[in-house]
């Protein structure tokens, strides 16, 4: 495998991973922009975005990005999260200068107000789904007792009233000053012809007019808080703990995705064994999300209600011994097993490298191949995760409840 990078004159960065042995390409363009960059009164306008790229262009109505990418045969889609939105397609290596062309085009969307208009009564319709059903919007909840006035407390799909306040006029000042070629990166893996590459992003994003864009990476410093919802129409509690985690840039992103995987992968960790074996929770999970800058540790349970507050306590008295005795050496080779197969399998697909490349480049301005992964996970011991766990105490959290209940002793 080869890696490749060229700028375009306008600033849009391109990188590839190049892999003669791949039977697909897969490409997409990061643009890296997200509800951390809005302000309250636009919050939403990112993922509103998303949705409003995909209803045509000047060259192209909704009926036709549909229909050519499926007579590609493209795997494609799109997601806004709270860094980056990112529009992608996987397709045989012949239909690359096609697949970029479109992507392009539709990264340039006509946002007609029509169109606007009834994408945002959509839009208003998933807010309320995502607040009426399990798990209740907890995680936008969690993250706003977290991370408090912060940006990335905001939620990625706004509010109510953000959306329902927000301007087709708002919309496309917010599009101008974030969907331009300095602040958008064009990543692909697997079968890639680079030079075609680099001609077709030239054709098709050349034109782009460049501007400055700055993302503020202000501190986020997380608080610890309790918060309890009454949903009374609920069958089970669900909970969230939120820890601070590594940072995106951070070098203990390894250590900290193995003790992740010992404390609270889904099967063989200690939250299973501890919860959801016994029969005592129906899940529970924890995760590490980064974030520029900052990161999190994310503890998902849900539970019959009666068990909530004890399931809660023993899930702090498994993380307050952990800080304290560490992990084993059976553990620790458990987890590098675990996390070394996951590496390689998402790898394995042209489509789960484009990620990849692409996260790398985007914030680390890195290209890591697999290998490097591999040994960075290889090389850690026992003493590393207590370093980790003492850094980023698990039992410093905020915590958020929702169901049934509308008291929980502690």
């Amino acid at each position: 495998m080869e890696f490749l990078k060229h700028v375009l004159p306008n600033g849009l960065e391109i990188v590839a991973e190049c892999n003669d042995a791949a039977y697909s390409t897969a490409m997409g363009f990061f643009v890296k922009t997200g509800s951390r960059d809005e302000t309250a009164d636009v919050a939403g306008v990112s993922h509103f975005l998303e949705h409003m790229v995909f209803k045509g262009t000047p060259s192209r109505s909704a009926d036709d990005v549909n229909r050519e990418f499926d007579e590609m045969g493209a795997h494609y889609n799109a997601f806004t999260n709270e860094e980056n939105t990112v529009f992608y397609a996987a397709v045989l290596p012949e239909q690359q200068d096609r697949a970029v062309d479109l992507l392009a085009d539709i990264l340039r969307p006509s946002l007609r107000e029509d169109d606007f208009r009834t994408e945002k009564q959509v839009i208003l319709e998933e807010i309320r789904m995502y607040d009426d059903q399990p798990p209740f919007g907890a995680d936008d909840k969690s993250r706003a007792l977290f991370f408090g006035r912060h940006p990335l407390g905001q939620s990625v799909l706004g509010t109510t009233e953000s959306i329902e306040g927000l301007s087709s006029e708002a919309m496309r000042a917010y599009f101008e000053d974030r969907y331009n070629p300095t602040n958008i990166v064009l990543a692909a893996a697997g079968r890639v012809d680079f030079d075609a590459l680099v001609d077709s992003a030239r054709r098709c994003c050349g034109p782009w007019p460049a501007r400055p864009t700055q993302r503020t990476v202000a501190p986020a410093i997380g608080q610890c808080g309790f918060q309890l919802i009454c949903r009374p129409s609920a069958s089970q509690q669900y909970t969230l703990l939120l820890a601070s985690g590594p940072a995106a840039e951070d070098g203990d992103r390894y250590a900290v995705k193995l003790m992740v995987t010992v404390l609270g992968d889904d099967s063989g960790s200690r939250l299973f064994w501890e919860l959801v074996d016994p029969g005592l929770a129906e899940q529970v999970s924890l995760c590490h999300s980064e974030h520029e800058g900052t990161g999190l540790l994310m503890t998902y349970m849900s539970c019959e209600p009666e068990r909530a507050a004890d399931n809660l306590r023993r899930i702090l008295d498994l993380y307050r011994k952990a800080e304290a005795d560490g992990v084993s050496a059976a553990e620790l080779e458990q987890a590098k097993n675990k996390v070394r197969s996951r590496i390689v399998l998402s790898a394995e697909r042209p489509r789960g490298r484009l990620f990849a490349v692409g996260n790398d480049w985007v914030y680390r301005r890195e290209y890591r191949a697999i290998e490097s992964d591999l040994q960075a996970v290889s090389d850690l011991t026992s003493d590393d995760l207590a370093a980790a766990l003492a850094r980023w105490p698990l039992s410093r959290c905020a915590t958020v409840t929702i169901g049934p209940l509308d008291e929980m002793a502690l």
